[in-house]
């Protein structure tokens, strides 16, 4: 059978990388009528504190309810009850406004269209834990498509559809609407984000290191490999993923494709990077990954030779659909 080995890269070293981003963002989603599909509501809204989500509201149990357990112990009923206001007072302006947006496009009250807004704050914390402002999030989205947003920099509305000019127009001219904007992206929602942050600091500072699997697969010619790092298990999201050649790190001008960052069933988050390689091929490939949450750098080197075996690996299970062989044969981990 295939020889299928994995190796856990779990090594916490005690010096930061970079900074780490953090993000508050609260996302509402809203139908022009109910829509009879299990799990799905007429208007639902959820907070999210690095992507993980901290409340949570919908039209059916018409309650801000929280999804985190130190989000319930540490915020008073005084909070919830007040959310829950302002989500039932959201919720109402949702429908008005949909209403006005279909008969604006003159779309028919027997269609389904969506309305959504997503609004908050980016953040970065540097190594001694102070949170800089880095950007502001503040758009609408209709049926799919980008409706509206705010330039936080320039402090205007910016139309991304035709039918959003008139909107534009309307709020640009209310001057306080801008300002309680712009102060809201920066201040309000920058506070909030380092009251959670704080409240949350055991369990979203319990940071989960990489597992690194690099691997080779068969290409569909003989003469090719296909050299995949696959870094999977991690929290928080940010992290760097290379795959050098000689020392240089190879691009998509070299063939070099990616997953992207993508989420794991248990709030964790994956990524993975892949190329074709000669099998003749003599160079030292290596794979990088940099976790910055865990405070990771691993150098993965993988032996000349490697790519030699993996074709002998190959003939030998000419029978089966997929090879799997592990390259790398020694691990070099670096403090930066």
């Amino acid at each position: 059978f295939c020889l299928i080995l994995f190796l856990l890269a779990a090594i916490k070293l005690l010096v930061p990388l970079r900074s780490t981003t953090h993000s508050l963002t609260y996302i509402y989603t809203a139908f022009s009528k109910p829509v009879e599909l299990p799990g799905i509501h007429e208007f639902t809204a959820m907070g999210l504190l690095d992507n993980r989500m901290i409340d949570y509201y919908d039209s059916t149990i018409q309650k801000k309810v929280p999804k985190q357990d130190w989000m319930k112990e540490r915020l008073q009923q005084e909070y919830w009850d007040k959310g829950t206001q302002s989500r039932q007072s959201k919720q109402q302006w949702f429908k008005v406004n949909i209403d006005i947006l279909m008969n604006r496009m003159k779309q028919s009250s027997t269609e389904t269209h969506v309305l959504q807004w997503m609004v908050g704050c980016e953040g970065d914390e540097d190594e001694h834990g102070n949170l800089q402002f880095k950007r502001g999030i503040n758009m609408y989205n209709y049926d799919g498509n980008d409706f509206l947003g705010f330039d936080d920099e320039h402090q205007v509305w910016v139309a991304a559809a035709d039918a959003a000019v008139l909107t534009k127009r309307k709020w640009d001219e209310v001057t306080a609407l801008k300002d309680y904007t712009k102060g809201y992206l920066e201040k309000e929602c920058m506070e909030w984000m380092k009251i959670f942050l704080k409240y949350s600091k055991m369990q979203l500072r319990d940071a989960s290191p990489p597992e690194v699997h690099v691997f080779t697969t068969k290409a569909k010619q003989s003469s090719i490999v296909v050299l995949t790092c696959l870094a999977t298990g991690f929290y928080p999201k940010e992290i760097t993923l290379n795959i050098r050649r000689n020392g240089r790190i190879l691009n998509k001008e070299d063939g070099v494709k990616s997953s992207g960052v993508r989420p794991n069933h248990d709030d964790t988050f994956q990524r993975r990077d892949y190329v074709e390689i000669l099998r003749s091929d003599t160079a030292e490939y290596t794979c990088e990954v940099i976790h910055p949450g865990s405070n990771i750098r691993l150098i993965w080197t993988i032996r000349r030779r490697a790519l030699y075996s993996a074709r002998i690996w190959w003939i030998l299970s000419q029978c089966l659909d997929r090879l799997l062989l592990l390259l790398p044969l020694q691990i070099h981990v670096f403090v930066t």
